[in-house]
């Protein structure tokens, strides 16, 4: 028998996972919470390539003449700016968020490798000091686990105003994660939800933060590098205001960055892409007369070396990396199925950081799951993944004349789509045109 029945279309207003999504705030009454990141298309550095040198430019020889790749952060006000060997840094993820052994597997790969950790919310822990050679430590809105000795033993201070995951929303930590060790270091209860503040308690505008910036510099004898840290949201005013404020670096987070956990509403709907923010940050830095003086440090959705070479190529000092960092040490690997299966997931599609469930052991406090991720070897596949990743952009920068990963520059890009073209700020493959800007 035929079926004359017309095929069946599906909304494109509400497909699926539309009609999954409502059905479950319909039974739950609850916004959905979640960890890592945004998972919709955004425009990214993949949006654009690189013009190679061949009879116009000169390329250097991979394996006789250098390409350096070190970077000093904090040249500004700072008596001891931090020196790095690698433009790559860790990026700030709490103890709580993250076990204690995965802080410590980032801190030996970061020292090994000669680059930076960042303590995150809830204070730092004697692992993550003890792996570190070099910690920058972090002032959040909370303050949680924040005290004066801790202040001092770090090597730089990062301001959190703003995170990408999250412009303008505060962190969260579920009860299931607040094991006593972690409630004792945030004076919290054990095992109630944490939801911290949104906004410093102290300080309400950029004159205020003038203020504390000069009270952190004090406290630290105007040793240490000063960093503010903005969700990628009105990038040109936030980076002209932490300018203005007296901030040795600006470090730019892209709504790509992830989280360990907060609405799922906020990561994908809250904030712009990486890729428009580090032009809109350098833009302002050049109209200050302050674009390396002032150093950028760029994060969220950074993954490749080439990512890194195109952020600096846009103008960013360095970059930061989180939840790459953690997918090298083993996030989302094909490992423990059974586990994912238990939260309802798969590897490859895991976003429950928040559960504290984590099967690889990096996101938990849980003993026997946390058992599961040895500090040498997670940071083992880390060091690897950064090596990687410093050897892309070295092979990339050579191809393209450079001595210095510093030394890329805008001239060596274009872009695959008119989107990208006008985001970053480059032109559009095989011709003169920026969206926006007009031919030349």
């Amino acid at each position: 028998m035929t079926d004359n029945r017309p095929p069946r279309r599906r909304s494109a207003s509400f497909p699926p996972e539309v009609l999954a999504e409502i059905h479950r705030a319909a039974d739950q009454g609850v916004y959905e919470i979640r960890g890592f990141g945004a998972k919709r298309y955004l425009p990214t550095f993949d949006d654009l390539v690189f013009l190679g040198a061949s009879v116009s430019r000169y390329p250097l020889e991979g394996y006789r003449e250098k390409c350096e790749t070190n970077i000093t952060i904090g040249t500004r006000f700072a008596k001891k700016p931090i020196e790095l060997k690698i433009p790559i840094t860790i990026a700030g993820m709490s103890f709580g968020s993250l076990g204690a052994k995965a802080k410590e597997a980032l801190g030996k790969a970061a020292t090994e490798m000669g680059t930076s950790t960042t303590t995150g919310d809830g204070g730092m822990t004697e692992e993550e000091r003890q792996s570190s050679k070099t910690l920058v430590y972090q002032v959040l809105p909370s303050r949680y686990g924040m005290n004066p000795d801790d202040l001092r033993r770090g090597d730089a201070i990062e301001v959190v105003v703003g995170q990408g995951a999250k412009p303008g929303g505060g962190g969260m930590l579920l009860g299931q994660k607040i094991t006593k060790r972690v409630a004792d270091m945030r004076t919290l209860p054990e095992g109630i939800d944490q939801r911290s503040a949104s906004r410093h308690p102290d300080w309400t505008g950029p004159d205020d933060l003038a203020i504390k910036i000069k009270e952190l510099r004090e406290i630290t004898d105007w040793e240490k590098p000063i960093y503010v840290k903005i969700g990628a949201t009105r990038t040109s005013y936030d980076v002209a205001l932490a300018v203005k404020a007296g901030a040795d670096v600006v470090v730019l987070d892209g709504m790509q960055g992830g989280t360990g956990a907060t609405q799922d509403v906020f990561i994908e709907h809250v904030g712009i892409p990486t890729l428009p923010a580090v032009r809109l940050a350098v833009n302002a830095l050049k109209e200050l007369g302050m674009h390396r003086e002032v150093q950028l440090i760029v994060s969220g959705g950074i993954r490749t070396g080439a990512d890194v070479a195109k952020a600096m190529a846009l103008g960013a000092d360095a970059v930061s990396i989180g939840t790459a960092a953690l997918v090298a040490m083993g996030c989302n690997k094909a490992v423990h199925i059974e586990d994912y299966h238990a939260l309802g997931t798969e590897p490859g599609y895991c976003h429950h950081c928040h559960t504290g469930l984590c099967p690889v052991g990096i996101t938990t406090q849980e003993p026997e799951l946390e058992a599961r991720l040895a500090p040498e070897h997670g940071a083992r596949l880390l060091k690897n993944y950064l090596t990687t990743m410093v050897l892309e952009a070295q092979t990339l920068a050579r191809a393209c004349g450079k001595s210095h990963l510093l030394n890329l520059e805008p001239e060596d890009l274009v872009a695959l789509t008119m989107e990208a073209a006008a985001m970053a700020g480059v032109p559009l493959a095989g011709t003169d045109w920026i969206p926006g800007r007009g031919a030349t």
